[in-house]
């Protein structure tokens, strides 16, 4: 039996622990410390034993003034052991013992504390050796003066058109790995930088001290919003390196809490939600011929990540002949979308439709602007400027070779065509990657002429009049700019489309109306691609991590690249550069394919079209992802009889309003100014 002193004392240390302090929080700590000074053998006189569970500590720092016990569940798991122990003897005919014999448990004990400790030490080691290989966001970001772009910025992804109340100041949370207790803890921290998913967090408590500052996943399971210790029975302590700033915790907690913002209740289950994507393995899609850009073929989804899909012809048998793209990307269509709009389209070998095998719904698929074809539209013949498919780097003249239906066009790049027509390419009307003659001109950006062009400087002009061609009036092209939010400077995560099963770390380095010239860092400039800003082929730090997609580091140990400013002027050449060669990787640093096939990939088509969706197309959810206000109320907690966790009380209240700040003015103009000159 306990001792009724025991009993007496218990209600009161109830009450000092309800807020969600760790109970006999400094009791742990010392039987902790104490544990070097127990494998020696040797004790203090002022020491003494855990009759329950054998740990060896400071007699003061023991529970109840018998100081039996180091803490209140060894107390009561002692009792419960010793009315077992009564209840056995009896059934044995034997006579009960004053108290029953518990301490054999300790060698278990101590078993399990050295397997644990084993265990956190061949982890620590497994995830050192790993992290030479992996690529570290946070390390990369440093103390946060390299800005990530918002996932707000990236409409495709989870969370990305409900992210804008994740801000600085919300407060969440998180395991608290400053702490030498064994089992784990969490403690509050505050946002104090966003770049993507990922967060600059610092505890509560550090105020103005960065040193112990850490980047986290907002997206990861270990992340909750405040008060989910509360409702867990989850311990909140604080920090080890700051326990001794203040008595009262408590207190503490509630006047910096009082106000505040965190996560909604369920942001954890709106991350699952919003990740999932319709398309599923097996499923028949049509997608551009990578050997011939100029057709489609049937394939097979084989795998999905994210919403990258990773698509096998359907003649390949041994599904090797692999293409990599988004599932909003406009290089893939439902089954019979070639012939409804008059597209070349290989057909398959393949004679029977295996019964495993579906043709994926048509409301899967992106959705492009109706456009009017009467009257005034593009003719064959006409010239335009496009980004080229095969160097992406590049922007060139190009003609306009036929027009399908559905404002569909077949663009080729002059000088450079084949004879039989196997390069021209597929881009809406409405595609960002398709310009009005003189765009690059206005907009100083090196414009290449056609192979072989000897007239140079090229000017519109006079080619136009040597080849008796006309342009395409500036009226048929996208003039959209949306509010993209993006900056030059910005990190992020973004396909190579050279090599489109590749996910690489890039930087924004200008920006020309809806335009993204991004770079792969570590590598030359020469790799640069133009993307649109609306590119599903774009996506926000930690991206990778949160799907599991695997992110390619920069080629060299780069750091973090010093941005030329815009202002800067590049030294022009308009010679031409011819098709651009894929980037060669060496053995050292050759990333691993998915699939573990070596891909030749195909450049695509860029448009941003992905807006234009009907309200059919699968997207992440819509609605806004409010933060919640945090209003702590210890004395109306219903965990008042000491259960873990901190005691916070949510309100239904409206949800914080959108931000109203926009992009640059530069970026933000009206139709009639969008082929101005305009960089950033």
């Amino acid at each position: 039996m306990e001792n009724p002193r025991d009993l007496v004392e218990r209600p009161s240390r109830k009450r000092s622990d309800s807020f969600g302090m760790l109970d006999s929080l400094e009791e742990d700590r010392s039987s902790c410390s104490s544990e070097s000074s127990e494998g020696s053998g040797a004790s203090s006189p002022e020491d003494t034993t855990c009759e329950m569970c054998g740990m060896v500590g400071v007699r003061d720092a023991f529970y109840s003034k018998t100081k039996r016990f180091c803490s209140v569940s060894c107390s009561r798991s002692f009792s419960s052991n010793s009315k077992k122990a009564s209840i056995l003897a009896r059934l044995q005919g034997k006579p009960p013992t004053k108290k029953a014999k518990v301490l054999q448990k300790q060698p278990l004990m101590s078993k399990l504390a050295v397997y644990a400790q084993n265990q956190a030490n061949q982890q620590c080691g497994v995830k050192k050796s790993l992290a030479l290989d992996r690529f570290d966001w946070g390390q990369y970001l440093g103390d946060g003066d390299v800005a990530g772009a918002p996932v707000s910025c990236f409409k495709h992804v989870p969370l990305g058109l409900s992210w804008s109340d994740i801000r600085e100041g919300v407060r969440v949370e998180v395991p608290n790995t400053d702490t030498g207790l064994p089992m784990k803890v969490y403690w509050i921290a505050g946002i104090i930088k966003l770049a993507g998913f990922k967060a600059l967090l610092r505890y509560e408590g550090f105020d103005c001290d960065s040193t112990q500052d850490f980047w986290l996943n907002l997206c990861v399971p270990d992340i909750h919003p405040v008060g989910w210790c509360a409702a867990g029975g989850k311990p909140l302590v604080p920090p080890q390196s700051i326990l001794h700033r203040f008595t009262n915790w408590k207190t503490f907690l509630i006047k910096r809490l009082t106000g505040s913002k965190t996560l909604p209740p369920d942001f954890s289950s709106k991350v699952q939600d919003s990740m999932h994507v319709p398309f599923k393995r097996q499923m028949r899609v049509e997608v551009v011929d990578k050997t011939h850009l100029c057709r489609t073929r049937v394939a097979l989804v084989e795998q999905v990540i994210g919403g990258r899909l990773r698509l096998v012809y359907e003649e390949c048998d041994d599904g090797t002949d692999d293409f990599w793209c988004h599932m909003y990307s406009p290089l893939i269509h439902s089954i019979g979308w070639s012939r409804s709009i008059g597209h070349r389209f290989k057909r398959s070998d393949v004679s029977k439709k295996l019964s495993v095998q579906t043709d994926a719904p048509e409301q899967l698929f992106a959705k492009v602007k109706e456009v009017d074809q009467t009257g005034s539209w593009f003719e064959d013949g006409m010239k335009l400027e496009a980004i080229d498919p095969l160097n992406l780097s590049a922007i060139c003249v190009a003609t306009v070779r036929k027009v399908l239906a559905d404002g569909y066009l077949m663009i080729g790049i002059d000088g450079s065509e084949a004879a039989d027509g196997s390069d021209w390419f597929c881009y809406h009307s409405t595609s960002p990657s398709i310009f009005p003659a003189g765009f690059c001109e206005i907009n100083n950006i090196e414009l290449t002429p056609p192979r072989g062009y000897s007239t140079l400087p090229f000017r519109w002009f006079e080619y136009l009049n040597e080849t008796q061609s006309v342009a395409a009036p500036v009226s048929l092209f996208n003039k959209e700019v949306p509010n993209h939010g993006f900056r030059p400077g910005m990190k992020l995560e973004a396909v190579d489309l050279m090599e489109p099963r590749l996910v690489c770390v890039a930087t924004v380095t200008r920006i020309v109306h809806r335009l993204l010239r991004i770079h792969f860092d570590g590598w030359e400039d020469e790799y640069d691609q133009w993307v649109d800003c609306e590119s599903p082929d774009l996506y926000p730090v930690g991206w990778c991590q949160l799907t599991g997609y695997q992110l390619q580091p920069p080629a060299v140990n780069a750091g973090s690249r010093d941005f030329q400013s815009a202002a800067s002027k590049r030294k022009k050449s308009q010679q031409y550069k011819g098709q651009k060669k894929k980037r060669k990787l060496p053995i050292t640093k050759r990333p691993v394919s998915l699939s573990g096939a070596v891909v030749t990939g195909v450049p695509r088509s860029l448009s941003g079209d992905e807006n234009e969706a009907s309200s059919d197309y699968p997207s992440p959810p819509t609605s806004a992802l409010a933060v919640q206000p945090i209003s702590v109320d210890p004395e109306s907690s219903p965990n008042a009889e000491g259960a873990s966790g901190l005691l916070v009380k949510e309100k239904n209240v409206e949800g914080v309003e959108f931000s109203s700040e926009g992009t640059e003015t530069e970026t933000n103009r009206s139709p009639g100014q969008i082929f101005n000159s305009q960089d950033q």
